[in-house]
């Protein structure tokens, strides 16, 4: 019995997973708290998606597939904001124009070359095929990100919440609204070679929203989001040994899972405190 449930540490492609695991983790859960706050989900869907183009441009000019991916976010996430700051189109309507069109520019750059590149696992990720330098480049990016998260995430969340206040208080508004764009680029970077494209908005989404159903304040929101995330991640890339399905589709679906208990026992806690003000008031 054992011997069964310890199999899956016993190959080398598992431990692989387990390590990318606990290297992309942290920054995503951490970025997630701040973009659930401040509303940015779709931004990251958008990113994630504009990075297609730059990816395949990358891989013609015989670069390295991340630089071209951040290019590519950074661009996106630039090219939204000077788009709803210059005209009456809403935000959220400016990013699904923007991402939706760099994602099928490149579909089209992806046909038209000749590659052995699956695009499935630029897609979909790859996370059981991670090698030595996949794992340095998350763990680089993830160590990057992770500090300047932990190191501004005061002034991130006064930004937050009140801009024209943090302006006020001396801070680099400037700084913090594109360093947080420039590390949405990275992270999404780290989890190329591991969830993909598609799934990382899971990461970049679920866990802050999960902690926000649960946490009262931000600095517990921050530690039960990387909880959440380290746990649905180890258990989805675990129990898809057993499944025989892909770890990716299957932490999602954890997530998924996960956030929906967080749900339902806010509206209990919330329908219990409505009772008890209710008879309070009689």
């Amino acid at each position: 019995m054992i011997d069964t449930l310890m199999q899956p540490f016993q190959f080398g492609f598992m431990q692989n997973a387990f390590w990318i695991i606990a290297l992309i983790a942290p920054p995503t859960a951490l970025l997630s708290c701040f973009l659930v706050l401040k509303g940015w989900a779709l931004m990251g869907d958008a990113v994630s998606h504009a990075t297609l183009p730059g990816i395949v441009l990358a891989w013609i000019l015989g670069l390295p597939l991340i630089v071209g991916a951040f290019v590519a976010g950074m661009a996106c996430a630039v090219a939204t904001g000077y788009l709803s700051d210059h005209s009456r189109v809403k935000k959220d309507t400016v990013m699904g124009v923007v991402f939706s069109g760099m994602f099928g520019l490149g579909i089209v750059m992806y046909t038209s070359i000749t590659t052995n590149e699956h695009l499935d696992h630029v897609l979909f990720g790859n996370m059981l095929g991670v090698g030595a330098q996949d794992l340095w480049v998350a763990g680089s990016i993830g160590a990057l990100v992770t500090v300047f998260l932990v190191l501004k995430w005061k002034d991130l969340l006064l930004h937050a919440f009140d801009p024209a206040q943090a302006q006020a208080s001396g801070l680099n508004t400037w700084i913090l609204h594109y360093g947080l764009l420039a590390a949405l680029s990275l992270v999404i970077v780290a989890t190329l070679s591991s969830v993909g494209l598609i799934l990382a908005v899971a990461l970049l989404v679920t866990p802050g929203a999960i902690a926000f159903l649960v946490a009262r304040s931000f600095g517990p929101m921050m530690i039960v989001s990387v909880a959440v995330c380290a746990f649905a991640m180890s258990a989805g890339t675990y129990a898809s040994f057993f499944l025989d399905s892909a770890p990716a589709p299957t932490i999602v679906l954890i997530l998924t899972a996960v956030f929906i208990v967080a749900f339902v026992r806010r509206m209990m806690i919330t329908k219990r405190m409505s009772q008890i003000a209710a008879r309070a008031a009689v």
